[in-house]
């Protein structure tokens, strides 16, 4: 759920600038593309995307430019079947000029595996870069042990999204995993640096309150349990006081043990802290003759 969020709210973002329009394709194709050959010098590009607003938004980016797409989808063959969306741009001399400013191809048409400097040499460039590949590869997981994550296909990929994002104040750790790596922060202020830096506020914010109400639930649901668990105890312990009272002659008790016996007889669910205010005992006091009572009914 939260993923989607911050998917559509990124998606939603409209570039103002070319600059910012190229980093965004850049931190999209970077993450989520892909290249394929297709003979005498030709190659073709697709972004495989989870969503069908990241397509959309991937579609917009190129129409920008004048660069012609085709939205496809097709079936997911694991973890539920889900619909994924691929974004194809065919092989032609002016995809690839605006790719190549966007630092996904050389001049030669080869694949780059990171963007030149001059695609990130502005703040708002390289906030775009970052809303880029949020958008390719990005998921979060929260309230409770909230996670963000970026994944890529080798470390070097994940370690420059983690260069990118520090350079705008916010800390990306570094993880290879079985046949991906991933850029991740852990914790709700790592995380809201990350998603500030590439703009998704409106996702920080419900981010914050779900972890606020998280927070809440949990510590009422903690007082709670250990409410019932001293209701547990006591009835308990009463219970087992009045079964060993009447096991007793009262009547050949001393005064001060007889008074408590008789009145826990007469309020058998009340707690031992009332059972001293009657008796003008402290609650230590009353305890010690309850235990008292106890250990005279088992001798």
């Amino acid at each position: 759920m939260l993923s989607e969020d911050l998917r559509n709210e990124l998606a939603s973002i409209a570039p103002e600038a070319d600059c910012d329009r190229l980093a965004e394709l850049s931190g999209l194709f970077h993450v989520a593309g892909s290249v394929h050959l297709r003979g005498r010098g030709e190659i073709a590009l697709h972004l495989d995307l989870a969503s069908s607003a990241v397509a959309r938004r991937g579609f917009a980016l190129l129409r920008a430019f004048s660069v012609d797409s085709e939205i496809r989808t097709y079936q997911q063959h694991a973890f539920g079947r889900g619909t994924r969306f691929q974004l194809h741009v065919d092989g032609a001399q002016h995809a690839y000029e605006v790719l190549h400013r966007a630092g996904v191809l050389d001049s030669s048409h080869r694949p780059l595996e990171r963007p030149p400097q001059r695609v990130l040499a502005r703040r708002c460039c390289r906030g775009a870069y970052l809303r880029g590949a949020l958008l390719g590869a990005g998921s979060l997981s929260g309230p409770r042990d909230p996670h963000l994550e970026i994944r890529t296909a080798e470390p070097e990929g994940a370690r420059f999204v983690a260069d990118v994002a520090a350079k705008e104040g916010a800390e990306l750790k570094v993880l290879q995993r079985r046949g991906h790596a991933v850029a991740y922060a852990k914790g709700i202020d790592p995380i809201a640096d990350v998603l500030a830096a590439a703009g998704a506020g409106d996702t920080v914010i419900a981010l914050e309150e779900s972890s606020v109400v998280s927070a809440i639930r949990a510590d009422a649901n903690r007082l709670a349990n250990a409410d019932h668990a001293n209701l547990v105890r006591t009835s308990r312990a009463a219970r087992m006081q009045i079964e060993a009272l009447r096991a007793l002659d009262l009547d050949a008790l001393p005064d001060d043990l007889r008074e408590l016996a008789e009145l826990r007889l007469r309020l058998p669910t009340a707690s031992t802290a009332e059972l001293a205010r009657r008796t003008k005992l402290t609650k230590a006091s009353a305890y010690r003759r309850l235990r008292r009572l106890v250990e005279l009914a088992d001798a």
